[in-house]
């Protein structure tokens, strides 16, 4: 009865346009049509969309990251980046169980493998307070609950302010996030899966999978509900 009262007040609509769903999914049919899954050749390590020598990007060639692997499911195109775009920026926090679902089901595999700790991507304090929620940390929680995994809050922390990225080149990009990230001394000895929402040139989980390994961490993974094409 709770149930059915919540769908009558809240009724099913698709996570990228808003519109109204006589039934509880993602996406309304024609989003889900236009969703962009990303390609099977990949760089084995970043994930970075094409055709490589020995499945290894450029970029991952001459800068191997400080994380094992890396996973999306989706390309950041259409109703995918129309959605992140809504949950990210338009106050819309209620997108994350949905989002968290659909990485569930479409990463199954990936997370079978996969470290069993979760650690969101963090904001700094300045950004949490202008948005009022770490949308990371929300899919990170709700993952969590899907997969039997843990999400620690604080584990990482992100004490410097940095520009949003969207605009800058690759080095700049780097730059950017350059030392922003620091770990907890408990992340020492353990395996962690580290959740962002959108993957482009990798600078960021970069920066943020290094604090851990600095820190100790053993093993770093990463997923992200999106993967630009960079190169």
């Amino acid at each position: 009865m709770l149930s059915s009262l919540l769908e009558l007040l809240y009724p099913p609509a698709c996570i990228a346009c808003a519109k109204v769903m006589p039934v509880r999914a993602a996406f309304c049919e024609t989003c889900d049509l236009a969703v962009e899954r990303l390609p099977p050749s990949r760089c084995r390590t970043c994930a970075e969309p094409g055709q490589f020598p020995r499945d290894t990007c450029p970029r991952c060639h001459l800068s191997p990251p400080p994380f094992t692997r890396a996973w999306a499911p989706f390309a950041h195109e259409g109703p995918v980046a129309r959605a992140i775009h809504r949950f990210k920026y338009e106050d819309h926090p209620e997108l994350a169980p949905a989002l968290a679902e659909l990485l569930a089901t479409e990463c199954r595999q990936f997370l079978e493998q996969a470290p069993c700790v979760l650690v969101a991507l963090p904001l700094h304090d300045q950004r949490f307070r202008e948005r009022k929620y770490d949308q990371t940390q929300l899919i990170a929680g709700e993952l969590a609950r899907l997969t039997g995994r843990e999400a620690p809050v604080g584990l990482l922390s992100r004490p410097r302010e940095t520009r949003r990225q969207v605009g800058l080149s690759e080095a700049e990009r780097a730059q950017n996030v350059a030392g922003a990230f620091t770990a907890s001394p408990s992340a020492a000895g353990r395996e962690f899966l580290l959740l962002d929402d959108v993957l482009t040139t990798g600078a960021t989980v970069r920066a943020a999978a290094t604090a851990l390994r600095e820190a100790g961490a053993t093993r770093v993974e990463v997923i992200t509900l999106a993967r630009a094409f960079s190169l």
